[in-house]
């Protein structure tokens, strides 16, 4: 049997841990090292940075690492692959050429390109008609062209916009020689690269039973060991902080996902197909993963410039809380007079405790949150009208920042171009441009791909039942799909999943968190992971750079939801969750308190 192709992860956002490239080339053997900096907002940024300097538009940050770590990838004959490219895949293969030269370090360098349609947002309709033009538009390109480079004999492969799972499959399908209707091991390479696009999400971050694994040691970055099959192991280097375990490979399967046909430029890959098993410590093995041919069309990101944004937080103490934010949001609306902001929301958070021995327990906040095209009107004609209130408001009066100007802020949107619109390109070293020619086969673009079928689990049987928290029995990883959240949800053992499956409906979301009534809700079931998934639509408004919301990103919902009461069968829950539902509320304590 031949070797596994060892890829590891060093980044899953653009300010990720800085030494993560370092650690992950110094901690144990790999093959390929990604890097994931991208993001719709990343892309915004990037845009706006583009508009101050033609020549930025890449993540800068990724340099610096590799002025410390490049020596040592070519030292130890790892290739490496990454998306900091950005808007300006080009331009950051040329600075790095020059940061090699510089460091008298031999390595062919390639990039990828293509994806950036900007200059043709007028001829493919992506105008919009109340912000205008775009300012980006980036098609999500896939992995045949980080293979091509790769096949070329490259050391480092920088792209633009391509699938966050493209940066695995790759130089998975270049390793292994796939084709490109090789679905089955496509699919399971994208669900690896899924799990590792992430970075330490992997291996234990934001994870809902985070006690069980806590430590002080930073999270070790993930890695991949991947077979000719397309299934692989996901592990971590010895000796690195969290775990790796069926749960926490789970969570991230479930993060910003949709249907369970998920679908990419390369292939759609079916989650519910997905089989995991604990192989050994810090082990677990992805396997069964299902393919079929991607859609006929590719989505784009767009970002529009969407006007200015500021936000103030109101702190309310003591005694009247609900009184006090009142009185100040009557006070806010007075000074607005007939020409508020265009978008206004107040989101009161916290509340005072009884008797409160600290002033914190006396505390709550009110936030309010502003959007307007005209930056004056989010201004300091906002952030004053605040501040004027300091000594004529409600007692207590303070706020957690002083008045500021306010920001520009974007707003994301989708589009779909057919595949054959977009020119992506392997550029090599030696400037020779290689076209990657779209799938010649692809899914029809209206006919869904079926699930597989399946019967529903043995129903529960439901007996007496204890009200405890959600999750007691369940974890969730919750994020923003633009304007979209989605909920995946999954029970920790088979009789819990007997029980949660047909609990927790669309219905039963809207009664736990009442802020989803007034939007669409799907829900998704996916069985092998004893998982449901919803997507919420519009939760977010307009994407987390022009959503007004507490928690703009979604990245709490899950934990929102876990906190909820419900009536849960006392055969399914551990001995341990019954003595706290049933000992009074006085007499609990939490974790680690003697």
């Amino acid at each position: 049997m031949s070797q596994p192709l060892r890829v590891g992860n060093a980044s899953g956002f653009y300010g990720d841990r800085f030494s993560a490239v370092r650690e992950m080339l110094e901690g144990g053997p790999l093959d390929v090292l990604t890097g994931d900096y991208l993001a719709e907002l990343t892309m915004l940024i990037l845009g706006r940075g583009r508009l101050k300097d033609p020549g930025a538009g890449y993540a800068a940050t990724f340099l610096r690492q590799m002025e410390e770590s490049l020596g040592l990838a070519a030292e130890r004959g790892v290739r490496i692959v990454t998306n900091a490219g950005g808007l300006n895949p080009r331009g950051l293969a040329e600075r790095l050429r020059e940061l090699a030269g510089r460091l008298g370090v031999e390595v062919r360098i390639a990039h990828v390109e293509g994806d950036d349609l900007l200059s043709r947002a007028g001829e493919l309709g992506f105008s919009d008609a109340r912000y205008g033009d775009p300012l980006t538009a980036n098609a999500y390109l896939g992995a045949w062209g980080i293979a091509e480079c790769l096949r070329a004999g490259v050391d480092v492969v920088v792209t633009g916009r391509v699938t966050d799972a493209s940066l695995v499959v790759g130089p998975a399908a270049a390793h292994f020689g796939w084709a490109r209707d090789d679905w089955d091991a496509l699919a399971g390479a994208t669900a690896a690269g899924h799990v590792l696009e992430c970075g330490a999400q992997a291996t234990g971050g934001n994870y809902a039973f985070f006690e069980e694994i806590y430590n002080v040691k930073p999270l070790g970055f993930p890695l991949a060991e991947i077979h000719p099959d397309g299934s692989s192991v996901i592990t971590k280097h010895p000796g690195t902080g969290g775990a790796v375990t069926v749960e926490t490979v789970t969570a991230q399967l479930l993060y910003e996902i949709g249907a369970p046909a998920y679908a990419g430029p390369d292939v759609i890959t079916r989650f519910d197909t997905v089989q995991l098993a604990q192989e050994g410590p810090d082990r677990v093995r992805i396997s069964g993963v299902g393919g079929s041919p991607p859609p006929a069309t590719m989505k784009v990101c767009l970002n529009h410039l969407g006007g200015h944004r500021n936000e103030m937080t109101f702190v309310l103490t003591g005694l009247g809380i609900e009184a006090k934010a009142a009185f100040a949001r009557a006070q806010m609306e007075a000074a607005f007079g007939d020409a508020p902001p265009a978008r206004v929301e107040w989101t009161l958070v916290g509340g005072a405790k009884p008797d409160p021995a600290t002033q914190g327990e006396a505390t709550a906040l009110l936030r309010c949150a502003v959007l307007d095209p005209d930056p004056e009107k989010v201004g300091r004609a906002f952030s004053g009208a605040v501040v004027e209130l300091a000594l004529a408001g409600y007692p207590g009066f303070t706020m957690t920042s002083p008045p500021g100007k306010g920001s520009p802020y974007g707003v994301y949107k989708p589009a779909f171009v057919p595949n054959g619109e977009v020119e992506h390109v392997a550029v090599l070293p030696d400037g020779k441009r290689v076209p990657i020619p779209a799938a010649s086969v692809s899914a029809a673009p209206d006919v869904a791909v079926p699930s597989p079928a399946r019967q529903p689990p043995p129903a529960c049987e439901v007996g007496e039942t204890v009200r405890v928290p959600l999750g007691s029995v369940a974890g969730a990883r919750s994020g923003d799909k633009g304007g979209d959240a989605n909920i995946g949800v999954w029970a920790r053992t088979d009789a819990q999943w007997r029980w949660l499956e047909p609990f927790l409906t669309v219905e039963r979301l809207n009664e736990l968190l009442p802020e989803t009534r007034d939007h669409r809700v799907h829900r998704h079931l996916l069985p092998n992971l004893r998982a449901v998934n919803f997507v919420i639509e519009g939760l977010l408004q307009e994407g987390v750079s022009a959503s007004t919301r507490f928690d703009p990103q979604g990245k709490a919902l899950g934990e929102w939801l876990r906190s909820r009461l419900v009536d849960v069968p006392a055969s399914v829950l551990g001995q341990q969750d019954q003595a706290r539902a049933r000992a009074p509320e006085s007499t609990q304590k939490p974790e680690g308190v003697r």
